[in-house]
């Protein structure tokens, strides 16, 4: 076989991999299944996808189509070539906005269909949870709903026509037709002469008819995915008299690829909603309490009811992303129900509001209704689509698990459900997490359970048996909008009776007869407890490590944090920082999932001697630039950047041997000691046009970057003669200041500045004894040295800083070590002190910021003159402090305004934008926001950030110099 794929590749025009790390990669998805793929392709055209069709039919393997992989069924794993259409299917092709509807490609993510069309007035309904990277060819073959769906119904209800390759590589379109064109069509000689027939033959025989009516979920359930969608069919002509045009969009939408391969979607859309929108977030004591209240909600037309429980809300206490999406909630609730109201005005808005909440109190219903509008509302949405990610941040083996999550039954019914459905947990002696999506009788349930064990395993099965059969007493939906996939398929004959289960296989029989779309979903499913990434014989090895990762217990469990939810496949079009070198390349490999993955995948793996000499893991960690977007943006936290650290040192151990470049990196202030006893000759080595580029050859070094120079002094040798000069004045406040390795050789300026700043406003400024930070030596995965200098600063600095006399720092890369790797860096007997240390040490922005809210720095202290500036925030500012310090700051002058750059990271990330073989995706980083938006500001608008790195990588992209915060407020003193 791998002649035959090796040969294949060459045939296409995209990429075809079937090496070992790919197929790892793509052996899972966000379930609960893992299953090595024989190969991935990335097809870049439609005679790629035929060519991969024809191959299928030749050689008896099948096709897997996948987008964005956010499945929760197991849609996308399967033994057979995973197609990936994410990268180059990604086009609008035209909207029509008379007509309200846009023809698009599968690989477009619903979010910037939005964002697109709302220059025409326009809106797609149906939204997930994912929608910031869930693509609509997913959402079409899981026919997704979302928040909304009690006004937007399903993707199903948007489709209008559907273009692809039918299982023998035949084009076809399916779209209304006329009952003179269905008739023609089933008389055709060929396979789509054959499906229609097929279709007629089965809903035209009465005791078919009777039996789906009979069997299938009730039609009062707005969200119901069972089997193929035989039941919609019906109510269309010939089967129903006076009924809707055939059309097999409808079949095909929640057919999870088993069907057809759709390269082209034609969708209805809306017109943009009511301008006036509001939360009413109700506190409850209990579920049962805000189910009932979800029917009094529902009275008033809402455009979504979603719930929250006790466990979700607890989980985002601790989630550093989520913690400000908290500022609604008050006490401990039992449950909250985010209730959306959509409205044409403001009055009616606020008339509907306090009508509802009247209501809820006169039945007796919840504590606390704040309402949430404006800006404030995504903060509300972003906490409650966090849940999933949320939910995996448990420490331990026991998880909860996605098995009877997608529950759907009639929302009057919703209450008596949810009653029964605990009682049945209890039974088995487990607790259940309720979040989603009340106003349509769904919840997303996920009981704890450890599936590395063989009760874990066993109780899976049970639990799912047991609430199929709840599910099934209400004549409810086992999927109500995640699809059957591997998890629910088992269940479909008992949900709806073996012969309308019959009637399935037919259906598949008759679209796709060899079986190569997607084979063993929703008909021939395997046992549902079985090809689970956490089996019964997995194994969990404890590693020493250098970093502490005692609170996942262990590296290995901190890996297996991500549960593949893959909010790392967000593009710069959603904002935020995780991933930037997947936001460039669009490549899976380059996602935190995949590192993840990756390292779950080897360090699991027992048979492997030593995995941390494994090359291939290497390889998919290479272009992850630390920049710790993953740790806060990742609702599972999981923090790559550690872990990659950790990874590197463990391969240089194993290895023995450390590249020349990299300790050339890591030694950076010793190399800068030697250098600044002779700046100007230094400066002119390494810029000078021959020795330059001599410098950066034999460095590895990027022949285009430039490199920073040095300043004729260094900033501790400033300090020492300054301080002398200033020691008979002494202030009442005091500040030590944190000189860190790049402002003290290269950004001796700004640190001049920052002294002058502060003395000016007050301050007493002292540089304590210390040494280096040792980011340079943590980026490069040299932890035992990473290590002696944080236990060393410990050491020397515990005793000097407190709430009176904080710690600041310049560089934020620098200064944050002290909040995050030095607690997990330092011995045991130093986490006491490390961690009140952190208490204490600020970013200078932070510094400022608090002073001013003290009231001990005000704005009368500054120029009134006006000032516009755009502000690029550092990576770690993002993920570990804030960036409102940042315009607090700034904004300290009356008339200075800030606008925030929506960029993520700018592409440097210290040494990685300089090494040769990451320089060219460095400059893609920053040309996705940064550097357009630097180019088009006028010169008069300053350029600002604090990272060195950052100003670094503007003043290359854009030739535009940009300033720290310091220098911006230092020259607006007066």
């Amino acid at each position: 076989m791998e002649k035959k794929l090796r040969q294949l590749a060459n045939e296409l025009t995209g990429e075809l991999f079937f090496n070992e790390t790919m197929r790892r990669l793509y052996a899972t998805d966000a379930s609960a299944y893992r299953e090595m793929p024989l190969a991935v392709a990335i097809p870049k055209n439609e005679s790629d996808i035929q060519q991969l069709i024809t191959f299928a039919n030749k050689n008896n393997t099948s096709l897997i189509p996948r987008t964005a992989g956010t499945s929760l069924a197991g849609q996308v794993v399967g033994d057979g070539i995973v197609v990936d259409v994410s990268k180059h299917f990604t086009q609008i092709l035209e909207v029509n906005k008379e007509e309200s509807w846009v023809r698009l490609q599968p690989g477009v993510v619903r979010d910037e269909l939005n964002m697109h069309l709302k220059d025409f007035g326009l809106f797609f309904g149906p939204e997930t949870s994912t929608a910031n990277r869930a693509m609509i060819g997913g959402m079409v073959g899981n026919n997704s709903c979302g928040s909304n769906s009690v006004i937007y119904g399903a993707t199903r209800d948007h489709v209008l026509s559907l273009k692809g390759y039918l299982s023998d590589g035949s084009p076809v379109e399916f779209k209304d037709i006329s009952l003179e064109e269905f008739d023609q069509k089933r008389t055709q000689e060929d396979l789509e002469g054959q499906i229609y027939k097929s279709a007629y033959d089965i809903l035209s025989d009465t005791e078919n008819k009777e039996e789906i009516v009979s069997k299938y979920p009730k039609p009062s359930i707005p969200r119901r995915n069972t089997g193929y969608a035989l039941d919609m069919l019906l109510h269309m002509e010939p089967f129903t008299e006076g009924g809707k045009s055939f059309n097999f969009s409808e079949l095909v939408s929640g057919s999870e690829g088993t069907l057809m391969f759709i390269t082209e979607i034609k969708l209805h859309v809306d017109q943009t909603p009511p301008k006036y929108k509001g939360l009413i977030c109700g506190h409850f004591n209990t579920i049962d309490e805000s189910l009932k209240a979800n029917l009094i909600s529902l009275k008033y037309n809402p455009s979504a009811v979603e719930l929250m429980d006790h466990y979700i809300l607890d989980c985002t206490k601790e989630n550093i992303g989520q913690r400000e999406n908290r500022f609604f909630v008050e006490g401990e609730p039992g449950a909250i129900l985010v209730i959306e109201l959509s409205r044409h005005s403001e009055e009616e808005l606020d008339a509907d509001c306090a009508k509802l909440i009247a209501e809820m109190k006169e039945a007796g219903y919840g504590y606390h209704y704040p309402i949430v509008k404006g800006d404030d509302i995504k903060k509300v949405w972003t906490l409650r689509k966090a849940g999933l990610g949320l939910l995996s941040n448990i420490p331990g083996d026991a998880k909860p698990v996605a098995v009877i999550e997608d529950t759907a039954v009639d929302v009057e019914d919703l209450p008596a459900y949810i009653a029964e459905f605990n009682e049945k947990l209890k039974e088995r002696n487990l607790f259940c997490v309720h979040y989603a999506h009340a106003g349509s009788g769904e919840l997303h349930l996920r009981p704890i359970i450890n599936l590395k064990t063989e009760e874990g395993n066993q109780l899976f099965k049970q639990v799912a048996t047991d609430i199929a059969e709840l599910v099934k007493k209400y004549k409810g939906s086992l999927s109500g909008e995640h699809g059957d996939g591997r998890l629910r398929g088992e269940f479909i004959p008992f949900m709806i009776g073996d012969k309308n289960y019959k009637l399935l296989e037919d259906v598949k029989k008759a679209w796709d007869p060899k079986n190569i779309f997607n084979p063993n979903k929703i008909v021939k499913t395997p046992a549902m407890n079985s090809s689970l990434r956490y089996m019964p014989d997995y194994q969990t090895p404890d590693y020493e490590t250098a970093f502490d990762f005692s609170k996942n217990e262990g590296l290995l469990r901190s890996a297996e944090l991500c549960n593949g939810s893959g909010d790392c496949r967000k593009t710069e079009l959603s904002g935020g920082t995780m991933c930037p070198s997947y936001m460039a390349s669009k490549n899976e490999k380059e996602t935190t999932r995949a590192r993840a993955n990756i390292l779950r995948e080897f360090l699991s793996n027992t048979e492997i001697s030593n995995p941390f000499e494994r090359e291939e893991v290497l390889e998919v960690l290479d272009l992850c630039l630390s920049c710790k977007g993953c740790k806060a943006e990742c609702p599972s936290n999981v923090d790559m950047a550690k872990m990659k650290a950790e990874y590197i040192h463990q391969y240089y151990k194993s290895k023995g041997k450390i590249p020349s470049r990299t300790k050339m990196i890591a030694n950076f202030s010793r190399m800068s000691t030697l250098a600044t006893m002779f700046p100007r000759l230094s400066n002119l080595f390494i810029s000078a046009p021959i020795t330059g580029d001599i410098f950066k050859s034999v460095s590895g070094f990027a022949p285009k970057r430039s490199v920073p120079k040095y300043y004729k002094t260094t900033l501790l040798k400033w300090y020492l003669k300054h301080s002398k000069a200033v020691q008979e004045t002494k202030a009442d406040k005091k500040v030590y200041l944190f000189n860190d390795e790049f402002t003290n050789f290269n950004d001796t300026t700004i640190g001049i500045k920052g002294f002058e700043l502060l003395e000016r406003l007050g301050y007493e400024v002292v540089i304590p004894k210390h040494i280096e930070s040792g980011r340079t030596y943590l980026s490069k995965g040299l932890l035992d040295e990473a290590k002696d200098i944080a236990v060393r600063n410990i050491e020397l600095l515990k005793n000097l800083i407190s709430e009176e006399t904080p710690l600041v720092g310049i560089e934020p890369s620098a200064i944050l070590t002290f909040r995050d790797e030095y607690k997990d860096l330092c011995h045991d007997y130093q986490k006491e002190q490390a961690e009140e240390l952190a208490k204490h040490t600020f970013t200078f922005e932070e510094f400022i910021a608090r002073e001013v809210k003290a009231g001990r720095i005000t704005k009368d202290q500054f120029t009134k003159e006006e000032k516009l500036m755009k502000l690029h925030g550092h990576c770690h500012q993002k993920a570990l402090s804030s960036l409102t310090p940042s315009k607090i700051m700034l904004e300290l002058p009356e008339n200075y305004k800030v606008h925030m750059i929506p960029s993520g990271c700018c592409g440097m990330a210290g040494s990685f934008g300089y090494e040769k073989e990451h320089y060219d995706i460095s400059m893609e980083i920053g040309e996705l926001v940064l550097f357009p938006t630097v180019r088009k500001q006028p010169k008069e608008v300053e350029i600002v950030a604090a990272g060195t790195s950052c100003r670094h990588q503007i003043k290359d992209g854009t030739d535009r110099v940009a300033l720290h915060p310091i220098e911006v407020l230092h020259a607006a003193l007066v």
